[in-house]
């Protein structure tokens, strides 16, 4: 027990904090999106559950990668088509390409939903016929696609599990606090939930460019020099696939929002100005 109360220890714990914060943002977004899924008297049920259920599988999950690390990052097929495909595909390339384009598949149909024509009002109180377990278990399986991002980056700052562990159930409790707070915010905005939605599609191809790396880092964590790793990234017709860098996603995220904001007030302001004429107009 005293060797894991360290300076280090400490330290890495904190900076896994803030690693679990940052890269949990997009996870919490999608949980409050889904939940809505499900009938609205379970609605905080299913949030809670989810996170709870997804909280310990994150736990296993991370213990399986710390025993396995090695046998998922070694690329299992390599592909040699000169020109058109090259590149290797380890267990994380699988989960991440799975992961972004389910993830992508969901936003593009939930903003397909929104533009349809169909009462509002009846779609707020109850969007889909899913079933609180449906919703629940869909919520566990995304979160561990989210999870792989978060753990390999974990466990590039450090091994020891008590510490990894700790940090992964502090960040799950922090999810519990905001998600209800982000799901009513949603609730009452509903122009951010299209937002929202755009921004899971974001996630989706920050994924698939995760993907197109995953091999190099996993051969870099085996030992491979950075050069022979390089050799392993995936490439589609000649171009490398690259992953987005997390500022870029946040800078883009930040965009969004604001063009949102100005675009509010804006239309608010119009509104104003058209009633105030057609104010002045009827007194006339």
């Amino acid at each position: 027990m005293a060797d894991l109360l360290t300076i280090e220890n400490a330290g890495n714990l904190l900076m896994l904090l803030f690693l679990q914060a940052v890269l949990g943002f997009d996870n919490l977004l999608y949980i409050s999106i889904e939940s809505q899924r499900a009938p609205v008297a379970q609605q905080k049920s299913v949030r809670f559950w989810g996170i709870i259920i997804a909280v310990a599988s994150r736990v296993v999950l991370l213990f399986v990668m710390v025993r396995l690390i090695d046998a998922l990052s070694d690329p299992f097929y390599i592909f040699d088509w000169e020109g058109v495909l090259t590149g290797g595909v380890n267990f994380s390339t699988v989960v991440f390409i799975f992961g972004g384009i389910f993830i992508m598949y969901t936003a593009v149909k939930e903003i397909a939903h929104l533009l349809s024509v169909e009462d509002t009002h009846a779609d707020i109180e109850g969007k889909s016929g899913k079933s609180a377990l449906q919703v629940v278990l869909l919520i566990v399986f995304m979160n561990l696609i989210f999870s792989f991002d978060s753990v390999l980056s974990a466990l590039a700052i450090t091994d020891v599990f008590p510490v990894l562990a700790t940090a992964i159930v502090l960040s799950g409790l922090l999810m519990l606090l905001l998600a209800d707070w982000v799901t009513a915010f949603i609730q009452k905005n509903r122009m951010f939930e299209v937002l929202g939605l755009f921004i899971l599609l974001i996630v989706g191809v920050v994924l698939l460019g995760e993907a197109g790396q995953a091999a190099v880092h996993g051969a870099e964590a085996m030992g491979m020099d950075h050069d022979s790793a390089k050799d392993l990234a995936l490439k589609v017709f000649g171009y490398e696939i690259v992953p987005m860098s997390k500022s870029t996603f946040y800078f883009s995220v930040l965009v969004l929002f604001a063009v949102e904001i100005i675009q509010s007030g804006y239309s608010r302001k119009l509104a104003a100005e058209r009633k105030a004429q057609s104010g002045g107009s009827l007194h006339g």
